[in-house]
């Protein structure tokens, strides 16, 4: 895997129809259905709403004035800065109409297939270069044994498949959102990408975040469109699935009203990192679910189908990561195993890791520390299970004792009573209840 030394390559924004390498029907009728469902007559703002630069709307507009669907209608007011407004002739309504039966699909022009595999070779996540110091920074949050980082850098790094298996509350969600935030940069994420005259939308703004975008020198003579803007800057994505994931989320999403489709969420998350949580409580058997991802995971492409059947490969250049908290061997087969190329234990931790996150908690919620409290917790309580500690005890124990001195109207405070309340209410006995 090559170092990543410099931001990602942007999309260059096309400078003809013929850079756009789409159908020039299929523009033209996007840019009219605009027209006629936003209400919008100059260029500029035509330029705006489909994402293109202004000579190449301006190409657009020429083409359907010829084609008898535009009509000048002359410079509007003074705020339009004596620039030309169109409208559409009647012909032009009626073609907009048609046009919008076919698929209701308008704004942003999409982006070719073709065109969208390039870029995201530029951005791939397995040209990223995590190192043991970025790693450990992204993870600065958790307390984790140093022999943990060192197996999670390898598989990180890789861009590769990563199954975290383990008993529940050790923070392999933690975990997950810590690896997210070592992706770090940002990539270019299409509004919307082209195949066969069909329209998928893959720009999702509850999966990508999008960047803050830098402020244009107002007073410049020349505004340049730095990148594509069919386009959006954003933060490599994540996606989180939990027991909800289905099969059908990983196939297109048909809107029949619109005739559009949405893109699934393993594309969605290109690019970036897809979590599958709580891997075995989801309806789908396991072993289900990485039959479907036995394709994309060894050849890096996914295989998606339309409406009339025809299949077609989509890149697929994301990093899984499952999570479990039931053993690998009681969830798949060796075959599956097989194809995940990272198996990494995530065990409880020891006594002395639990005391670093004990006390890391308490500064937090701001309670100080009693020694008879931990001495008490140590020799009393955890000898009932077995000394299991398990990294969400320290929050829940806290957090337990904060409510009780809330709910008694005393300052919050460490005491061994309140230990052994808190402690009450962490386990759950086993008994019979009476119906």
């Amino acid at each position: 895997m090559n170092m990543q030394k410099s931001a990602v390559m942007a999309p260059p924004p096309p400078r003809t129809i013929q850079e756009m390498k789409l159908p020039v029907v299929m523009m033209r009728d996007i840019m009219i259905k605009t027209m006629f469902r936003k209400n919008v007559t100059m260029v500029s703002e035509m330029a705006k709403a489909i994402c293109l630069p202004l000579q190449v709307t301006q190409e657009l507009v020429d083409l359907s004035r010829e084609q008898r669907l535009l009509e000048a209608t002359g410079t509007l007011n003074a705020n339009s800065g004596n620039e030309m407004g169109y409208q559409l002739t009647d012909l032009g309504k009626n073609r907009a109409l048609d046009a919008l039966a076919q698929s209701e699909y308008f704004g942003p022009m999409p982006v070719p297939l073709e065109v969208y595999r390039e870029q995201v070779k530029r951005q791939s996540v397995r040209n990223m270069q995590i190192t043991r110091a970025r790693l450990e920074a992204a993870m600065g949050h958790l307390v984790l044994p140093p022999e943990l980082i060192g197996n999670l850098g390898p598989a990180v790094t890789a861009g590769r498949s990563i199954l975290m298996y383990g008993p529940p509350g050790n923070g392999k969600s933690s975990i997950s959102n810590g690896i997210r935030d070592a992706l770090g940069d940002k990539i270019y994420v299409p509004r919307a990408i082209e195949y066969a005259g069909q329209v998928i939308t893959v720009y999702d703004p509850i999966v990508h975040s999008a960047a803050i975008e830098e402020e244009q020198d107002p007073t410049s003579l020349r505004r340049v469109t730095r990148f594509d803007t069919r386009y959006v800057k954003c933060e490599r994505p994540t996606v989180i699935t939990g027991g909800e994931l289905t099969l059908d989320m990983l196939d297109l999403v048909y809107n029949p009203t619109a005739r559009t489709y949405q893109a699934p969420l393993q594309l969605k998350s290109t690019g970036g990192i897809f979590i599958v949580d709580d891997l075995g409580r989801q309806s789908e058997p396991p072993q289900a679910l990485v039959n479907r991802w036995i394709v994309p995971l060894e050849e890096n492409k996914d295989i998606l189908a339309l409406q009339s059947g025809e299949k077609f490969e989509v890149p697929f250049d994301t990093l899984v990561v499952f999570s479990t908290n039931f053993h690998p061997n009681e969830i798949f087969d060796q075959a599956a195993l097989r194809r995940i190329f990272f198996k990494i234990k995530i065990d409880g931790p020891n006594q002395e890791i639990f005391l670093k996150i004990f006390a890391m908690v308490a500064k937090k919620r701001n309670i100080k520390l009693d020694e008879a409290s931990l001495i008490h917790l140590l020799k009393t309580k955890y000898p009932t299970i077995d000394n299991t500690f398990a990294n969400y005890q320290p929050i829940f124990l806290i957090d337990q004792m904060i409510a009780i001195c809330d709910f008694e109207g005393i300052p919050h405070q460490m005491r061994p009573d309140l230990v052994d309340r808190a402690w009450a209410n962490m386990f759950v006995a086993d008994e019979t209840i009476v119906r």
